[in-house]
This record gives structure tokens, sequence and C-alpha cells, in this order.
């Protein structure tokens, strides 16, 4: 890295040792860093050729460098401001081509904040290295937020004790104290294969056959057991992971599972769920608040197709009822009920609500009106609650 008359000792990492003092100067990774024992100038060589060498051999790599962080940065900001942009565009009009392009900007995103954090060469707080002196450009980036970690989660202690007789004298060791550290770490999931062994026995005296019954299953006939059916359903409907992914998933831990498979599970499990699911839809439209709203969803439709109608894809929606009393300190439990429907006339939200009363909370779709109507003695199904949300909306287009 340095010109001849340096005086520098190779080493794998790119650190020049210069011969004068206990001191380096050099590259660590991709980070310029000069590290001393002392802070005087006393310990640098007194020669200037040689200080104008070793300036001249850092100056390329760490404009390099600072030219790339700074171009990372810019990028990073453009980024967020146009996140920031389009989650206000979003926050009106619902639009499912603005939600793609922001979550694929937040992807984008988080590989430039991957690759930034790549080019960052922090010391890690257990090590015994000195203080990096970064450059500027680098030592302006935002610190690393530490996880965090419930109380609950369970903790594993490992102890490394030093032995019983000192290394040096022999003599005996106690103890004066520990240092604790956490390391955050996951178990891998695993499929297991549970065998279920039925041992028949005959009586000796009757020659009567004696044979315990077979354990019940969440499916009947189906080999998926209540942990694997609990993973599935998650995976589906609360993480959005599709059944060939599943499939991908489950062959790299040694059990094919076809897609065919999985979603006849899943259709079986909602048919065992089905009186848990009618429970909560009970408690949550019979709560004294209700919010609620709809989305559109793209639904397949082959007659369309057929008739030669675009791609044999049509508009349907979804209508969520939400029942959360956290906000003012409420006593129940959050919960929330999804319907769909092929299309948004205002029969559907009428028909959902038929049994409820109360508060309704939701946006200004006419279909609702009908609920906050009075009655011929003057009381109504709902009492309406304006969504302010909806509201601002045409604020923030304004101002």
């Amino acid at each position: 890295m340095a010109p001849s008359g340096l005086g520098r000792a190779p080493c794998a990492r790119g650190i020049d040792y210069l011969p004068e003092g206990p001191c380096f100067v050099g590259y660590y990774g991709r980070c310029v860093v000069s590290v001393g024992m002392s802070d005087d100038a006393d310990i640098l060589s007194n020669d200037p050729a040689v200080l104008k060498a070793m300036i001249a051999a850092l100056q390329p790599e760490n404009a390099r460098m600072a030219a790339t962080l700074q171009a990372h940065e810019h990028l990073v900001q453009t980024l967020r401001l146009r996140v920031a942009k389009l989650q206000k565009q979003a926050f009106g009009k619902s639009s499912e081509k603005i939600e793609r392009e922001i979550a694929q900007l937040e992807l984008a995103l988080e590989d430039l904040l991957i690759a930034a954090a790549e080019l960052r060469s922090e010391p890690n707080e257990d090590e015994d290295a000195g203080p990096l002196d970064m450059v500027p450009e680098a030592a302006e980036v935002k610190p690393r937020r530490m996880p965090r970690v419930s109380d609950g989660t369970p903790r594993e202690r490992r102890e490394l004790d030093p032995g019983t007789c000192c290394p040096e004298c022999g003599g005996e060791l106690r103890v004066v104290g520990e240092d604790v550290s956490e390391l955050l770490d996951m178990v891998a999931a695993q499929m297991n294969v549970i065998q279920i062994a039925r041992v028949k026995k005959s009586c000796r005296r009757c020659e009567k056959m004696v044979q315990p019954a077979a354990p019940s299953r969440p499916i009947p006939g189906s080999m998926a057991g209540p942990g694997l059916l609990a993973h599935v359903l998650v995976s589906k409907f609360d993480d959005h992971v599709p059944l060939y992914r599943l499939n991908e998933i489950y062959a790299r831990m040694g059990a094919e599972v076809p897609d065919s498979t999985l979603l006849d599970w899943c259709g079986r499990a909602m048919k065992v769920l089905e009186p848990v699911i009618e429970r909560i839809e009970a408690e949550v439209m019979a709560a004294p608040i209700l919010h609620a709203d709809d989305t559109p969803i793209r639904v397949l439709d082959r007659s369309r197709r057929d008739r030669g109608l675009g791609k044999g894809v049509k508009q349907g929606r979804v209508w969520a009822y939400v029942s959360d009393q956290r906000p003012w300190a409420g006593s129940a439990p959050p919960g929330v009920v999804y319907r769909f429907s092929p299309d948004r006339k205002g029969e559907h939200p009428r028909q959902h609500l038929h049994a409820s009363g109360g508060i309704l909370q939701s946006d200004a779709y006419a279909g609702f009106a009908q609920l906050y109507e009075s009655r011929a003695d003057g009381s109504s199904q709902f009492r309406e609650a304006a969504c302010w949300a909806h509201l601002r909306r045409d604020f923030h287009d304004v101002w």
C-alpha cells in the first residue's frame, strides 16, 4: 500500500506498522483507521518524506470510500422521502399499485441499509481492540439499535469456568464475580415423525385381544399433527407465505408435502376451527363500539376469461369489523372479523351488522348511512363516529 521507505510490516488486513513507535495507520476492512497507544505526535516519524508518503498512500482509498458512503446516504435519504410521500398518498384513497410500490421501495431501502452496514467498521463492545477513528462520513451514520427481548423469552445459561487452579502458580482459585453477556439465538424448526405404536395383547385364559384405541387427530385420516397444522395456518394467513413456498420449506426439512395436500389441510383445518371462529365472531360483533372498513381484493373468475373479458380476474371486497378497547383501557380483548363479498353494495355491511348495535366508526361510505337512520321510535341501530383519518385527508391534500 505504501511506497518504499515507509517501513511497514505486511499484514493480511492492510495495516501498516511504523517501526518508530507503537502505532499503526491503515485500513481495516473498508474503513480508514488510525489507532495508536498515545495521542502524542512524538511517536510518529520526524521525516517529512515518510509522513507525506503515508498520507498519499491513504488518500485514494479514503476518498473512494467517502464517495461511496456519500452516494449511499444520498440514495437512502431520497428513498426515505419517496416512501414517506407514497405513504401519505396511500393514507388517502387506497391503491394496490401504490402499496406495491411502497413495498418494493422498502425492500430497496433495506438492501441499501445492509450495504451501508457492510461499509461501516465498528468495533464490538466485547473486543479488546482500541477505538477506531473512522472517516467523518461513516461516523455520521446513526448507531444500530439493539434487539428488544421480552423477559418471558427462555434463557439458557452457559458458564465458562477457568477451573480450580491458577494457571500461573497452581494455587487454588476463588470466585470473585462474573461478567455476563447475552447472545440472541434461535432454535431451528425441525420436522419430527411421531410413531404411534398400539401394542396388541391377548389374554392367556380367554384369548381376548386387547389393544388401546387410536388417539384422535385434528383431521381424521390425515398425517398432519396439531403443531404442523398450526404452522401451516399461521404461515399462510398471518405471515402471508404462499403454500408453494411452504412446500419448498418443508422439503428442506426432509418432508415433501404436495401443494394439493397443503390446500386440503387448510380447508379441513378451517372446518375443525369453525366453532372457535363462530365464538370469536359473536364476541366481536357484540361489542358496544365497532370499527368498520373495506378493501378491494382481486378474485379469480374463469367465466370472464372464457368469454374473452381480460385475464379472468374481477374485484371483490373484504370487510373488516374491529373491536379494540385498549386505547381507553378497556378490559375486553381485541378482535377482528373478516367477511367477503363479490361487490361493494351497501346490503353487505347491513347484513353483516344486522344483530349489532352501539357506536360504529367508519368512513363516509353511503352503504353505512341506513345504519345511522332514526327509527319510528326515535332510536337508531348505530351512533355514527366519523373517522378523523378520512377527514384530515382533504386538509393534507390542500395544505
